[in-house]
């Protein structure tokens, strides 16, 4: 028993919700998680802890390292126990919870011992797989080799991993994967396809592949700040792994509805995921890259101090309220509840968000997070929006004025700095995808709202 672990069983048993400890041990491996890091272990973790409080699980979570350098030496040394700090402002309170999650067994790494990553696949009771390997995660390798030990790739690894199951077992698995990308279940699945054709295995497996194994398309939601540094905070014991994040949480899973009952952590199972991610991409991210460069130029540095500032407050909710919610597809009351916790969020005292982390890429950014709005609301309403045309033009004097550290692609930094007029900018096919002068009365309203 680590000290960690003796520190919190004795001393502390309030911190498990004075669950059985023991008990906890006990509870069979039916998860396998790809990533050790912070988010997972502030999403998914207490999530399986919630289920097995409330008897409607019993499963624990095993870690797959998925590189080289990683923490699961330092999980074990703590028994898989962690202390997660969940701090902001929910429905109008102050919040601040501390619990110690205890639903990790234990970590492997691949790297080291490999036949226990595959002794995995063996196991009869493991049932679901999650990850978090990064948007880069979930890419084909030409270089991988079924031999390896592992696979260099996260794909690669993942085939082999089913290729053991398959030796064993008809049964497979459900896939959960979180990383942030469009449709990561389908492109996980493609990559893992296209690593056994590569790799020239039997016709067999990839039957079972598309046969016998759910990959779920999911997308996931909380900001998670992890170890605290430079917080003085006293725990009464030392926690390597200690973890921080907001309170929202929300998990869309495009997937079987029955398998909300074998898995029935708290998320939305839907058929469609298109209409909650372009509620999350145009309402919390759009409002991100819409206030930032208004807020830029009036002097705020953070996201705290822009809804801490009454006029800047309001520009960013009339945006969300009256531009982009109206372009939007689920019921009006679901996307106003959902807005008002992302204010809440903005909000959150404990998260100290820089906008100039926020403005970085913000041309890809206002593509793919604001410029679909835009088209709509003129689609709907014959009109350019007047705040995200606004956001457009403080991106372009942002980009232009050469007062600002912004980090972009070499390339769009160096057109800015010939400072183009707003025609020319609207113009550039290669960034918006389209010619944005084209948009009716878009160019108009961006050059007469231009802060120059």
């Amino acid at each position: 028993m680590s000290k960690l672990n003796a520190a919190l069983v004795n001393a502390r048993p309030e911190l498990i919700g004075g669950r059985d400890f023991c008990l906890e041990l006990t509870r069979p491996e039916r998860v396998l998680q790809f990533g050790e890091g912070g988010f997972l272990r502030a999403f998914v973790e207490p999530m399986i802890d919630d289920l097995n409080a409330r008897g409607v699980f019993d499963g624990r979570v095993v870690v797959v390292q998925p590189i080289v350098q990683g923490l699961v030496d330092v999980l074990n040394a703590q028994d898989g126990l962690y202390t997660l700090l969940l701090r902001g402002v929910k429905n109008g309170e102050l919040i601040n919870e501390r619990s110690v999650v205890c639903s990790i067994s234990r970590g492997i790494d691949p790297y080291v011992d490999f036949d226990a990553f595959l002794a995995c696949a063996r196991n009869p009771e493991l049932r679901f797989i999650v990850s978090n390997t990064t948007e880069a995660g979930i890419a084909f390798r030409a270089e991988d080799r079924f031999d390896d030990a592992p696979p260099a790739s996260f794909p690669g690894k993942l085939t082999r991993f089913l290729y053991e199951r398959f030796l064993v077992s008809p049964n497979g698995f459900v896939l959960l994967p979180c990383e942030l990308i469009d449709r990561n279940g389908d492109n996980l699945k493609r990559t893992v396809l296209q690593t056994a054709a590569q790799w020239e295995l039997p016709s067999e497996f990839l039957q079972w592949i598309e046969r016998e194994n759910t990959f779920t398309n999911t997308l996931v939601d909380r900001i998670v700040t992890g170890y605290p540094k430079g917080e003085d905070i006293d725990l009464g014991y030392e926690d390597a792994l200690l973890d921080t994040g907001e309170p929202f949480q929300f998990w869309v899973i495009e997937g079987p509805a029955e398998l909300a009952k074998e898995f029935p952590v708290p998320a939305t199972w839907t058929d469609n995921l298109k209409p909650y991610r372009d509620r999350k991409v145009h309402i919390l991210n759009g409002a991100h890259t819409s206030m930032t460069m208004m807020a830029l130029l009036a002097g705020k540095e953070t996201v705290g101090e822009c809804m801490q500032d009454a006029d800047v407050r309001a520009w960013v909710e009339a945006a969300i309220n009256e531009e982009i919610i109206p372009t939007l597809t689920l019921p009006a009351d679901e996307l106003r509840q959902f807005a008002s916790a992302v204010l809440e969020r903005f909000s959150n005292p404990f998260i100290r968000h820089q906008l100039m982390s926020i403005a970085l890429n913000s041309v890809s950014k206002y593509k793919a997070r604001v410029l679909p709005t835009v088209e709509r609301y003129i689609d709907l309403f014959q009109r350019p929006p007047e705040k995200l045309s606004y956001a457009m033009a403080a991106l372009i004097e942002v980009y232009s004025s050469g007062k600002f550290p912004i980090k972009d692609d070499p390339t769009i930094l160096a057109a800015f700095a010939g400072k183009p007029s707003v025609s020319e900018v609207l113009a550039r096919i290669d960034w918006w995808g389209r010619d944005l002068r084209q948009l009716p009365g878009f160019e108009a309203a961006v050059s007469r709202l231009l802060p120059r």
